[in-house]
C-alpha cells in the first residue's frame, strides 16, 4: 500500500522533487530528472533519519555529502544549492511534531557535515584526478617527444585534444604554442598569450620554490615538477591551476623544449576556502572561533624578540539569567551586539577579537610596546558594554569581568596564556565582576596548586594520605587532661603536610567532606577506646575525644546513623565523644537542620559550639540550640596574654561563662598561649582550656604521656 500524500513518505518524496529540481541542472549526468529524483530519495531519507535521530551522527551527514559527488554533483553550485534546499525545506517537511529550535541547531549540523563529506569526496577525488594527470603528463612527454621526431600530425592531435591546458615554451621562457583548453582557462587570445614569457608569470601567492625549481627544470639540473601556482588572467582575476611542467629533451639527451600541463583549481580553491572560513569562524556571530585564535595567538607568542602581547579574556556576568528567562534566541541576540561592539574596539593593527564559545571572548593586541595597550583595550571594552542592549522591547545591561595577560612573547605557550587569563578572569567575577583583572603569577600558582589539590582529594582518602593530630583539652581547676580536639591533615605526595584550612574548603566544594568526615570521626573513636583501655584503673576516666562537623556533614541524612554505627562498632560511649559545630553554621537554623543535632545529644553525645561569638547569633537562641559547651573563640582572650587585660575583654568573658553557665553549659577556651593568660580564664570562671601553652597538635602517644604525668606528678 502506498503513504499518504501527505503523510512522512509524502513528505519526504515533496523535499526529494525540490532538491533534484534544484540540483538537476548543475549536475553532469546521463539520468533524466525523474531517474535523478529517485537517486536522491535514499539520501533525503537518510537526511530525515539523521534529523529525528535520538543521538546525532555527523556521520550521516557526510556520508551523504560524498554520495552526492559519487552521483557527479561536483559543482560548487550543486553544493551550494543543496545546503540551500534543506536549509528551507529539511526541518519543514521532515521536523514535524519535534523541538524546531533543536531541529533547526540539528539540520545546521547536518548541512556542516554535508559539506565536510562533500570537500572530502571532492578532495580525494582530485587527488586521484591529478594522479592521473601527473601520470598523463608523463605519459604525454614521451607521446610530444615522438609526435615531434614522427608526425607533426599526430603531435596536433594529441596537443588540441587534451581536456587540460598545455603550453609549451622554449628554454629561454618564451611562449610557442598553446592548446584550446588553455586559451579557455586564461580567457585571453592565442597571441596574447604567445607574447608573453614564462617568467612574467609571477604572482604574489608564488611559494618561494616554484621559480628555484622552474631554473633547475630550464638547466637540465630536474626533468620535471609539480606545484600549485596562481596566474592573473587578462581581466585581472586570478586563475589557480596545479600545475605540472616537464623538460623535453631531443634524440640527443639535450634539454630543447618545457611542456606546461594545467589543470584549473578554481572553482574548488573557493570551495575550500569557504570551508575553511566556516571551520575557523563563530557561526552565530562571524567571529574567529577558537581554533583560529589558537592559531593566531600561537603565531604571535612566537614571533621576533623584543615583541609582546596582551590578551584580554572576557566573560559576560549573569548570561546564564539572560538564557534562562528571555530564551536562547535573546541570548543569541545579546552575543551578537556583543560581538559588534568588541570588534569596534579592537580595529588597530595586529588586534584581533575572537568567541571561546558560550559568552566568553578574547581580544588580542600584538606590538613592541603593548604593556598599557592591554588595559587601555580593557578599558574600551567595558565602556562599550555600558551601554545596554535593546532585545524585544526590553533594555538588557551587559557587565562582563576581564582577565589581562601582558608580557614579553616567547616565555610561555598560547596554553599557559590562556589558562592565566581564566584564572584571572575568575578572580575578577569573585571580586563582584563588571571589572578586569591583570594576571599576578602567584595568584595563578595559588589556583594551579587548589585545582591539582581539589584533584588529588578523591583518591587521597583511598591512598591513606590523610591522618590525625590530638591537642589535649586541659581541666583550668586540677590541670588534668579531660580530653582532645582532633585535627586531620593531609600529607601530600608533593606539597607535604597540608592543614585542614586549606583543603576542608575544597573538600566541601566537591563533596568529599562526608566520607572524609566519616573516617575522621571513626580514627577518632578508636582512638578513644585505645585511650579508654590505657585509663581504665584512673578515676578520672578516659579523654573524651572532640570531633569537628562541617555544614556539609550538619545537612548529610546519614549523620546521626554513621555516628551510632562508629560508636557500636568500636564499642565506645556516646558521652566519650564531643561533636563541635561552628556558630556560623547553626545561625537562622530550623528545626529539621537541628533535628540530628537533637538526637545525638538525647543519645549521650555532647555538642560544642565552636567558635562562640564571632557569629551574630542572637544569645538568647542559646537554649533552643542542643549544645552542652561553649567554645569561645580565641579573639576575646588574645589580650589577656597581656598584663594588664583589657577591661572591656574582661567583662566580656565574664558576662558570656555567666551566661553559659546560668544555661547549664560548660565554657572551653581556645588559643591559650601563656601562663597568665591560663590563670584569668581559670578565675573568670572558664571550664577548659586548650592551646600551645599547654601542648601543640601531635600523634595520640603524646596525649597519653600529658594524662599520665597528670596522674604521676
Amino acid at each position: 500500500m502506498s503513504a499518504e500524500p501527505d503523510g512522512p513518505e509524502g513528505r519526504l518524496r515533496r523535499l526529494t522533487t525540490i532538491w533534484s529540481r534544484a540540483v538537476f541542472p548543475v549536475t553532469s549526468t546521463s539520468l533524466t530528472r525523474p531517474e535523478f529524483e529517485e537517486r536522491l530519495l535514499p539520501l533525503a531519507r537518510r537526511l530525515s533519519g539523521a534529523l529525528l535521530a535520538r543521538a546525532f551522527d555527523a556521520a550521516e551527514g557526510e556520508a551523504v555529502g560524498t554520495a552526492l559527488v559519487d552521483a557527479h554533483c561536483t559543482a560548487p553550485e550543486a553544493l551550494s544549492r543543496t545546503l540551500d534546499c534543506l536549509d528551507a525545506y529539511l526541518v519543514l517537511y521532515c521536523g514535524e511534531g519535534g523541538d524546531q529550535e533543536d531541529l533547526r541547531a540539528r539540520c545546521s549540523r547536518l548541512q556542516h557535515a554535508m559539506a565536510a563529506g562533500f570537500a572530502r569526496a571532492l578532495r580525494e577525488r582530485a587527488l586521484a584526478e591529478q594522479e592521473a594527470i601527473a601520470q598523463a603528463a608523463l605519459r604525454a612527454q614521451g607521446v610530444v617527444a615522438q609526435a615531434l621526431h614522427a608526425s607533426e600530425a599526430r603531435f596536433r592531435a594529441v596537443f588540441e585534444g587534451a581536456a587540460i591546458g598545455i603550453g609549451i615554451a622554449d628554454l629561454e621562457g618564451n611562449v610557442l604554442q598553446v592548446n584550446g583548453a588553455l586559451l579557455r582557462m586564461f580567457g585571453g587570445s592565442e597571441q596574447g598569450l604567445r607574447s608573453r614569457n614564462v617568467r612574467d608569470w609571477t604572482h604574489t601567492e608564488d611559494a618561494p620554490q616554484v621559480w628555484r625549481l622552474y631554473e633547475e627544470l630550464v638547466r637540465g639540473e630536474r626533468e620535471h615538477y609539480h606545484v600549485e601556482k596562481a596566474f592573473y588572467r587578462p581581466d585581472g582575476t586570478v586563475l589557480w591551476t596545479n600545475l605540472t611542467v616537464s623538460l623535453l629533451r631531443d634524440a640527443d639527451g639535450n634539454p630543447q623544449y618545457q611542456l606546461a600541463l594545467m589543470e584549473d583549481t578554481t572553482e574548488r580553491r573557493l570551495l575550500n576556502l569557504r570551508l575553511r572560513y566556516e571551520a575557523t569562524h563563530d557561526a552565530l556571530t562571524g567571529l574567529p572561533n577558537r581554533t583560529l585564535f589558537f592559531e593566531r595567538l600561537e603565531k604571535a607568542l612566537n614571533a621576533g624578540e623584543g615583541r609582546r602581547f596582551g590578551l584580554c579574556y572576557l566573560d559576560l556576568d549573569g548570561f546564564k539569567t539572560i538564557n534562562d528567562s528571555l530564551g536562547h534566541a535573546a541570548g543569541d541576540r545579546l552575543l551578537v551586539e556583543v560581538a559588534d561592539r568588541l570588534q569596534a574596539c579592537a580595529t588597530a593593527p595586529g588586534e584581533m577579537v575572537a568567541r571561546l564559545g558560550g559568552d566568553e571572548f578574547v581580544a588580542l593586541t600584538t606590538g613592541a610596546g603593548t604593556r598599557h595597550e592591554a588595559d587601555e583595550l580593557a578599558a574600551r571594552i567595558m565602556n562599550a558594554l555600558v551601554a545596554p542592549v535593546r532585545i524585544d522591547g526590553r533594555e538588557l545591561t551587559v557587565r562582563g569581568s576581564i582577565g589581562i595577560v601582558e608580557g614579553p612573547v616567547g616565555e610561555r605557550s598560547a596554553a599557559e596564556v590562556l589558562r592565566s587569563a581564566d584564572i584571572t578572569m575568575y578572580r575578577a567575577k569573585s571580586a563582584g565582576g563588571n571589572r578586569f583583572e591583570l594576571a599576578d603569577p602567584e595568584a595563578d600558582a595559588r589556583a594551579i596548586t587548589r585545582h591539582g589539590l581539589t584533584t588529588a582529594l578523591p583518591t587521597a582518602l583511598d591512598r591513606g594520605e590523610f591522618f590525625i593530630e590530638y591537642q589535649p583539652l586541659v581541666h583550668l581547676g586540677d590541670g588534668s587532661v579531660r580530653g582532645a580536639e582532633a585535627l586531620v591533615r593531609w600529607l601530600h605526595p608533593q606539597h607535604g603536610i597540608i592543614g585542614p584550612d586549606r583543603f576542608i574548603p575544597l573538600a566541601e566544594h566537591t563533596g568529599l567532606i562526608v566520607p572524609l568526615g566519616r573516617w575522621v570521626m571513626e580514627q577518632s573513636v578508636r582512638q578513644a577506646r585505645e585511650w579508654r583501655e590505657l585509663h581504665a584503673a584512673e578515676s578520672a576516666g578516659p579523654p573524651r575525644i572532640n570531633v569537628n562537623l562541617s555544614p556539609c556533614q550538619l545537612h548529610h541524612p546519614g549523620l546521626v546513623q554513621d555516628t551510632v554505627e562508629i560508636l557500636e562498632r568500636t564499642g565506645v560511649r556516646p558521652d566519650s565523644l564531643c561533636l563541635e559545630v561552628t556558630e556560623s553554621a547553626l545561625i537562622g537554623a530550623d528545626d529539621d537542620l537541628l533535628k540530628p543535632l537533637r538526637r545525638l545529644a538525647e543519645m549521650g553525645v555532647d555538642i560544642a559550639l565552636d567558635d562562640f561569638g564571632t557569629g551574630y547569633s542572637n544569645l538568647a537562641n542559646l537554649r533552643r540550640l542542643p549544645v552542652s559547651i561553649l567554645k569561645l573563640d580565641r579573639s576575646f582572650t588574645q589580650s589577656m596574654q597581656q598584663f594588664p587585660a583589657d577591661p572591656v575583654d574582661l567583662k566580656i568573658v565574664e558576662g558570656i561563662v555567666a551566661l553559659a553557665h546560668s544555661l547549664d553549659l560548660a565554657v572551653t577556651v581556645e588559643g591559650v598561649e601563656t601562663g597568665a593568660q591560663a590563670e584569668q580564664l581559670r578565675l573568670l570562671g572558664c571550664d577548659t582550656a586548650q592551646g600551645w601553652y599547654y601542648a601543640r597538635p601531635g600523634p595520640p602517644e603524646r596525649l597519653h604521656e600529658l594524662a599520665l604525668a597528670d596522674t604521676t606528678g
